[in-house]
C-alpha cells in the first residue's frame, strides 16, 4: 500500500481507478480520461495534488538563501506574488522545477512528489551559512480547479478570509487567510485556482465542488492538458543532468548582475556552448508519439521527452530534444517506420484554443 492522501476515499467513491504514482496511491481516471480532459478545456475539473510537498521557509535570511538556492530572482516579485524556477545543481542541471510563493514573513515552495526525499536534503544541505529554517508540512492538502469555469465555480465556496481577495487575483499572484493558499496558478493551460489547505478539510471541500459540477479529473488527463500546455514534466523533459537552456526554460533563469546562484557558472559557460533545445513536434499523419522516439533531421538526431495523442487537436504532439537550429520538417521513428512531423514553438493550446507555430 502506498501513501495516501486525505481524499483517498472520496477517489474511490467518485469512482477513481487508482495506481501507484511515485510511492502514492492516486487516480490516473475516474471512468475516461478524455471526458475529464474536455471537462477542464470546456467547463472546470478538479485535481487532487496533495501528494506534492509544500515547504515553508523563514528566517532573518530567507531572501539571500532563496537567491543563491534558485535560478530565477526571488527579488524580482513582491509579497502576494508567485515565481516558476529551477533548483539547480553545480553542473547546471535541473534538481526540481517548482513554484515559490513570496509571503510576507517568507517562502512557500511547492515541489514534485517524485523528487520529495532528494529536495528536502538539498534545501537542507544548503542552509549552511544561512539563518532560515526549511519546514515541510505533510498536514497539508492541495487541490487544483481548472477551466473556464472553475473561478466561478468556486466563488461561493471559498472561506471568507479568502473569498473576496481570491476574486481579484491576476495571474502568478496568491492570497492566503484561515490557513489556506490559493493561487491563480496551473498545470493545464487553463485559467483556474490551486489550493493549499489544511488536510482535515479537504474531503468536505471536494464534496462541495463536485456538488457545484466541477468534474473529478485524474493523472492521466492532467498529463495529456499540461502537454497540450506544453508545460514540462520533471523525469521527462528534464531532470539533473538537463540544464534549462536545454529545456526551454532559459526564461526561467535571472542573470541579475552580482547574484551568484547554484548553477550559474555552468550555465554561463553551456550558454556559449552550441547545445540542443526543446521543441514541439506535431505528427503529420496517424499514430502516436511517445518519450524516447528517435527524430531525424537534417542537422542530426533528436528524440522525443514527452508524447501523446492531443484530444484538443485530434493528433499526436510531442515536446522533444533537437539539434539547435532545426526547423520544418523532420521525421519520428515509430515501430521501425519513419513518420513526418512538424516542429514547432509550443504552446499548443492555451484557454482551449490552437496557439502553436511552426518554425
Amino acid at each position: 500500500m502506498g501513501n495516501r492522501t486525505p481524499l483517498y476515499d472520496a477517489h474511490l467513491a467518485a469512482g477513481g481507478k487508482m495506481v501507484d504514482f511515485s510511492g502514492w496511491d492516486m487516480p490516473i481516471h475516474y471512468g475516461s480520461q478524455l471526458d475529464e480532459h474536455h471537462a477542464v478545456r470546456r467547463n472546470a475539473g478538479v485535481f487532487d495534488v496533495s501528494h506534492m510537498t509544500v515547504v515553508d521557509i523563514q528566517g532573518e535570511q530567507a531572501t539571500d538563501y532563496m537567491r543563491r538556492l534558485l535560478a530565477n530572482d526571488v527579488a524580482n516579485v513582491e509579497a502576494g506574488q508567485a515565481l516558476y524556477t529551477a533548483m539547480l545543481n553545480e553542473d547546471g542541471g535541473v534538481i526540481d522545477d517548482l513554484i515559490v510563493y513570496k509571503r510576507d514573513n517568507g517562502y512557500r515552495v511547492v515541489v514534485n512528489c517524485a523528487t520529495r526525499e532528494k529536495d528536502l536534503a538539498w534545501m537542507e544541505e544548503q542552509t549552511s551559512g544561512f539563518d532560515v529554517v526549511v519546514r515541510e508540512h505533510p498536514d497539508l492538502a492541495m487541490l487544483a480547479v481548472q477551466g473556464p469555469e472553475a473561478r466561478g465555480r468556486l466563488a461561493d465556496l471559498l472561506p471568507s478570509a479568502v473569498a473576496q481577495h481570491a476574486s481579484t487575483l491576476k495571474p502568478f499572484t496568491f492570497c492566503e487567510g484561515a490557513g489556506w493558499t490559493v493561487a491563480r496558478t496551473g498545470y493545464t493551460g487553463e485559467d483556474g485556482l490551486e489550493l493549499i489547505l489544511p488536510g482535515e478539510q479537504a474531503p468536505d471541500f471536494w464534496q462541495a465542488l463536485l456538488d457545484a459540477g466541477v468534474e473529478p479529473v485524474g493523472l492521466g488527463a492532467r498529463d495529456t492538458l499540461r502537454l497540450e500546455a506544453g508545460l514540462n514534466l520533471y523525469g521527462n523533459d528534464m531532470d539533473a543532468t538537463i540544464t534549462p537552456l536545454e529545456a526551454n526554460m532559459g526564461w526561467t533563469v535571472a542573470w541579475t548582475e552580482g547574484r551568484d546562484f547554484i548553477g550559474r557558472a555552468a550555465l554561463e559557460r553551456r550558454r556559449e556552448e552550441d547545445h540542443p533545445v526543446l521543441r514541439g513536434l506535431v505528427l503529420e499523419s496517424k499514430g502516436v508519439l511517445r518519450p524516447h522516439q528517435r527524430v531525424i533531421t537534417d542537422q542530426g538526431e533528436g528524440e522525443t521527452t514527452s508524447g501523446t495523442f492531443s484530444p484538443t487537436l485530434g493528433q499526436a504532439i510531442a515536446l522533444a530534444r533537437l539539434p539547435a537550429g532545426v526547423t520544418g520538417e523532420v521525421e519520428v521513428e515509430i515501430r521501425n517506420k519513419r513518420l513526418p512531423a512538424r516542429v514547432v514553438k509550443p504552446p499548443f493550446v492555451r484557454n482551449g484554443k490552437t496557439v502553436y507555430k511552426y518554425l
